[in-house]
């Protein structure tokens, strides 16, 4: 969508391109996943200043007993060894030069709200376990930085991409925390899903002219003209789901549209995006041009 959205203000012999499109969404899809890496690694960076802290501290020149015993356990647990073990990590880090996103300034001061936290006192009181070590990270990032508003909105300033990408970034993150294992950082998409998101993307542009015969008589006395450039874009991207991609249900279809309106356009939309889609839908089932089957394997 976003990707359309963009093209929409470039002239037609440029959207004809196929390279230029191509080129323009893969730029897209990298941008996503600079940011998800960022994401990852901030919190990464939080547990590794409790190691700055120790040394800061124990080298003042009147200690406490406090500080001379700084528990830096959590910089090298097994779950940050484990992210900083993965070569795909520390390749897109190093190529894409994703340090100079970090604050140091916010580190810190995550940290330092980090060790005051009862979750914190509970960590270092605990055996070390696995599942210790990455809920630990896992409440850095969700509790103390996810929801603390000073910080996202840094993010909103500092952070390219995260405004338009949020939610899509916290999605990855809850499946990062679910099985890091599995995340290539070097790809955001399967080869699968990455066809399909180019599939989908020349399907529109090619198919314009045809979606819009359709859309345009569903517009329920809406002069096109007037309706908001995203919600067509989403209507005419629903249109070829329902004809050029037989294995996404039509019920998916619709349901992904509606929520994607309600997220990125008018307050209205979600329910407007609805209307014209299921009319759509009952036309083109009535003309028998819906065609699905089951998706291969599982």
């Amino acid at each position: 969508m976003q990707t359309l959205y963009s093209l929409s203000s470039f002239e037609r012999t440029e959207t004809e391109n196929k390279q230029t499109v191509a080129r323009m969404l893969n730029e897209k899809l990298d941008h996503v996943l600079d940011v998800f890496t960022v994401c990852v690694l901030y919190p990464i960076r939080v547990a590794q200043y409790a190691e700055s802290d120790s040394i800061q501290r124990s080298s003042r020149y009147i200690r406490t007993t406090e500080d001379m015993n700084v528990n830096t356990r959590i910089a090298t647990n097994s779950y940050v060894l484990k992210t900083l073990e993965k070569p795909s990590f520390n390749e897109k880090i190093k190529n894409d030069k994703l340090e100079r996103f970090i604050d140091e300034e916010w580190v810190k001061r995550i940290y330092q709200q980090l060790v005051k936290t009862d979750e914190y006192a509970a960590y270092i009181e605990a055996a070390p376990s696995p599942a210790k070590d990455k809920e630990i990270i896992q409440f850095i990032w969700e509790k103390l930085m996810l929801e603390n508003e000073s910080m996202t909105s840094m993010f909103v300033d500092d952070l390219p991409g995260w405004e338009d990408n949020s939610e899509l970034i916290v999605m990855l993150m809850q499946n990062f925390f679910k099985n890091n294992s599995r995340v290539d950082f070097m790809k955001l998409l399967s080869p699968e899903k990455k066809a399909y998101a180019h599939d989908l993307l020349l399907a529109v542009l090619e198919r314009e002219a045809y979606c819009l015969e359709l859309i345009e008589p569903k517009l329920n006395n809406w002069d096109k003209e007037r309706v908001a450039l995203i919600d067509m874009l989403l209507l005419r991207m629903a249109v070829c789901e329902f004809l050029y991609f037989p294995t996404i249900p039509t019920k998916v279809t619709i349901n992904e549209y509606i929520d994607i309106a309600k997220q990125y356009s008018l307050p209205q939309s979600g329910q407007f995006v609805n209307g014209v889609l299921d009319n759509l839908l009952k036309e083109l089932e009535k003309e028998h041009l819906i065609r699905k089957e089951e998706r291969s394997g599982k």
